[in-house]
């Protein structure tokens, strides 16, 4: 029983520790673009097709293998 009365306290600290650190989050922001990472990663800076090195000309940068 004894376990309880300092568990108990603890639990609840814990409890609103995170409570806290959710609200600060939510006033600061962080749930505002959830889908912003998510579409980032696909704009991507590649350079397109015909000025890429070692394309366009129909070489690949292989050399051809000896078939003898």
């Amino acid at each position: 029983m004894n376990v309880i009365l300092y568990l108990l306290p603890i639990a609840l600290g814990l409890g609103l520790l995170g409570l806290a650190a959710f609200l600060w989050s939510l006033k600061k922001g962080q749930y505002d673009d959830l889908e912003g990472a998510a579409v980032r990663i696909l704009d991507d800076d590649d350079l397109p097709e015909e000025r890429r090195p070692g394309r366009g000309s129909g070489d690949n940068g292989a050399k051809p293998r000896d078939r003898s």
